[in-house]
């Protein structure tokens, strides 16, 4: 009698999330029925840690609350199917969900199959299913590992924290050490002190064979410290005769980059696109579960041999055998856990793809990265010319590259890493042609005051560059451990205006020196990682008590302790047991032997009343302090007052301290009524006739504001407000239907309802909003829990019809 198959008795596929199962859905056929658990169906419970500590550390899970509806169908379906297939990533995250599942569902080692694929392709799920594994519990225990760790860290640090520092804050393992490399980098920005020297540039003439004049632009090759010694040298360059003194070429070869990983992915994408780190694994989500890239979480820059193929046929079917180089790249990455292959579009001949603006820029940029990585190495030839002035000591010299052979760079450029690209240096293009002797002419000879440049402050691109480097985290957590310090408020990413100031600029231009002080905008940052002050206390305290809890050493330890763990050389719970003795001790100790920290700093003493100023955390942030607290002072209390913007609490001076305390101000009235300006939680305020209105970021100072300037902040709100408002109902004037950044809506008890795109918002009478309302309460979730059910009985009723046809 035949063996019937595992397909014709019912399958049930559990992927991670809904996208992926509808791609993978199509390749399997009507035998499978693929489900997602979106996501973790469990975690660790609150309560005792969710770590039974004395029992070697053993987790305490629960099924989360919003997955609890899709455990109990993935149940009921896997009772009713003979085979349940696991098909979560092959990370180990997706490892411990497969497992996870495995345990809640109640699942069999005879009815479930661990299959794994890094492409969401026909031939990959087909692959995966004819090879099918058991799942891995090592890789399960080194997700276990970190979780618990950092479960252990977090809730022990934490409370510390609340205690001797401020309520409500909380720490962890990766966080911490991150926060600390942002307040390392702000505090060398803070100790720098910039020193100016002055750049010389001249723009020199040469009369080819055709009489036609090239000009070509040369740096000289040093410095000048001063402003006398650079008006010397000018004098000096006056009746010089400039000829060239030398002419070298030399080849040059330029290699592509190795296809992506996740940090380097990540890194591009900001500097090319201007993504953010966690903006860019989105979209990579997205592009992997619609199968067109590889999975996105890999620190291998390998590629498969299909790939290498495809990559070849596009290359020299597009561009010629020239443009061909295989090139294995090997991974250097310590301890590469996901060591699969690198990120790359599952079918090469595919140059774009469908779908959001963002998903086809990000595609457009792996695919590029990915054919580069396989193309010829450009071929150049770079130029240097020296020219020398007579009575003239010092050399000038001009640099030009040609390329000869674009190579790869036919099909993508690297983005540059430079953090101070305002100040980088370029070569020329191509340089008229030359030999030694020739003589030149001179059109100006310029120098410019320029100052060295402070420490750039890390982009997100450049914070994961950093992490990686150090061996800190691995490609899963990057994303969300930038989101975690910011969520905190222990970092901000934002932008800093520049600040203008003087340079002095000479120039000799026929015979004649001219000396001027010109102006610039300088310092201005865009999305780079501001330490808050909160966020500099927390690590203070950190380094103080906890130094082996952000050291950079233990965190890339850990790092590769886990990857010891997945290869099965450790056993996790003997790893934890190591590490949390001591820590246990050592949050006892600071709890009792530790002093609370405000990071307070006095300023001084106010010269009008002689009281102390000073600055410290308080329980709305920053703020400074007029005056002392004390029992025995009860009738004069001190004066508080929020720190603004950009002042911090390390380098606010007694006058910039003092000059709050002129807050809230008083700038006369308005329609008879005061108009009053202020910082309050939310930042700097206008307030009039009992109304509140914010400043402009950047624009205006609360201290500086003056009256006509808030006259027209309040008539500006006035006018947005009248736009704002469509229509209310004397029935009850808590309804109204308003104009919003989606257009208009209605607003009803602090909550917003759609108004359909083919109503005029206008028309609608107090009725209509009421049964919209009705119908928008009904809307938010239970018609989408209806279609999973659905769904889910429809399949089951199939696998059961199947079944009574068999038997």
């Amino acid at each position: 009698m035949a063996k019937k198959s595992a397909a014709s008795e019912g399958n049930l596929v559990i992927v991670e999330s809904p996208a992926k199962a509808k791609t993978i859905e199509k390749f399997l056929g009507k035998d499978f029925l693929v489900k997602s658990s979106y996501g973790h169906i469990r975690d660790l419970a609150k309560k005792d840690f969710g770590i039974d500590i004395e029992n070697n550390f053993t987790p305490h899970y629960i099924v989360s609350d919003d997955k609890k509806d899709v455990v109990k169908e993935l149940k009921k379906l896997s009772k009713e199917v003979q085979t349940v297939w696991l098909a979560s990533d092959e990370d180990r995250e997706g490892e411990a969900i497969a497992w996870h599942l495995y345990d809640e569902l109640g699942l069999t080692p005879e009815n479930t199959k661990r299959i794994v694929f890094h492409e969401i392709t026909k031939s990959a799920i087909l692959n995966a299913v004819e090879k099918p594994r058991d799942i891995d519990i090592n890789l399960v225990n080194a997700q276990q590992a970190r979780r618990v760790l950092d479960r252990l860290v977090g809730f022990e640090l934490s409370p510390v924290l609340w205690k001797k520092v401020k309520p409500s804050l909380s720490a962890g393992r990766v966080q911490s050490a991150t926060v600390r490399l942002i307040v390392e980098r702000e505090r060398e920005i803070f100790a720098f002190n910039a020193e100016s020297s002055y750049r010389v540039t001249a723009v020199f003439t040469i009369e080819g064979k055709d009489g036609k004049v090239s000009e070509m632009k040369a740096e000289l090759s040093k410095r000048f410290a001063t402003i006398e010694e650079t008006n010397s040298f000018l004098e000096k360059c006056k009746d010089a005769s400039w000829t060239v003194e030398g002419v070298t070429k030399r080849p040059l070869k330029k290699t592509p980059a190795a296809p992506f990983t996740t940090s380097t992915l990540q890194q591009e994408a900001s500097r090319k696109l201007g993504f953010s780190v966690s903006q860019t694994m989105s979209v990579a989500q997205k592009l992997y579960e619609a199968g067109k890239i590889t999975y996105m979480r890999t620190d291998s820059v390998n590629l498969a041999d299909a790939a290498l193929k495809m990559a070849a046929d596009q290359i020299t079917g597009e561009m010629g055998e020239e443009y061909l180089k295989i090139r294995k790249y090997q991974t250097k990455s310590k301890g590469a856990q996901e060591a699969h292959e690198a990120i790359r579009p599952t079918y090469l001949e595919k140059s774009s793809v469908s779908g959001s603006q963002q998903e086809q820029k990000l595609y457009d940029l792996i695919w590029k990265r990915t054919i580069a990585s396989q193309m010829s190495d450009a071929e150049l030839e770079k130029t240097t010319i020296s020219i020398k002035g007579s009575g003239v000591e010092e050399t000038f010299t001009a640099t030009g590259e040609v390329i000869k052979f674009d190579g790869f760079l036919k099909v993508y450029i690297q983005a540059s890493e430079n953090e101070n690209e305002s100040e980088a240096e370029e070569d020329g293009g191509l340089l008229p042609p030359m030999k030694i002797g020739d003589a030149l002419g001179v059109d100006i000879i310029e120098a410019r005051e320029r100052w060295t440049q402070k420490p750039a402050r890390y982009s997100e691109a450049s914070l994961v560059k950093k992490l990686e480097d150090l061996g800190i985290g691995r490609p899963s957590t990057y994303a969300p451990t930038i989101s975690t310090v910011q969520n905190r408020g222990y970092v901000v990413k934002e932008e800093r205006e520049g600040k203008e100031r003087e340079y002095n600029y000479l120039s000799l231009v026929d015979g004649e020196i001219c000396a001027e002080v010109k102006k610039e905008i300088t310092g201005a940052e865009r999305n780079k990682l501001f330490p808050t002050d909160i966020g500099m206390v927390v690590n203070d305290f950190l380094m103080k008590y906890f130094p082996n809890i952000v050291s950079y050493d233990f965190t890339a330890k850990v790092e590769m302790e886990f990857d010891d763990i997945s290869l099965g050389k450790i056993v996790w719970n003997e790893a934890i047991d190591s590490f949390y003795k001591n820590f246990h001790k050592q949050v006892e100790d600071t709890l009792e032997n530790s002093e609370r920290n405000s990071g307070e700093r006095l300023l001084g003493e106010d010269p009008k009343t002689g009281k102390p100023v000073s600055v410290k955390i308080g329980r709305y942030g920053p703020m400074a302090q007029l005056g002392e607290s004390s029992e025995d002072n009860e009738v004069e209390k001190p004066k508080f007052a929020s720190l603004q913007k950009g002042q911090h609490l390390e380098t606010i001076t007694l006058e910039e301290a003092l000059r709050l305390f002129d807050l809230p101000r008083d700038l006369g009235l308005y329609e008879d009524k005061k108009v009053v300006v202020g910082i309050g939680r939310f930042g700097p305020y206008v307030r009039h006739d009992g109304k509140f209105v914010s400043l402009k970021k950047g624009v205006d100072d609360p201290l500086s504001i003056e009256l006509d300037r808030a006259i027209v902040l309040i008539e500006e709100k006035r006018k947005a407000d009248r736009e704002k408002f469509i229509k209310s109902f004397d029935e009850d004037p808590e309804l109204q239907i308003l104009n919003g950044r989606w257009g208009p809506y209605i607003a009803y008890q602090k909550k917003n309802y759609k108004i359909p795109k083919d109503t005029d918002p206008k028309e609608l009478s107090f009725e209509d909003c009421q049964k919209l309302i009705k119908e928008g309460g009904k809307k938010t979730t239970k018609k989408k829990a209806a279609t999973k059910t659905t769904k889910a009985t429809k399949a089951t009723k199939t696998t059961k019809a199947k079944k009574a046809t068999k038997k």
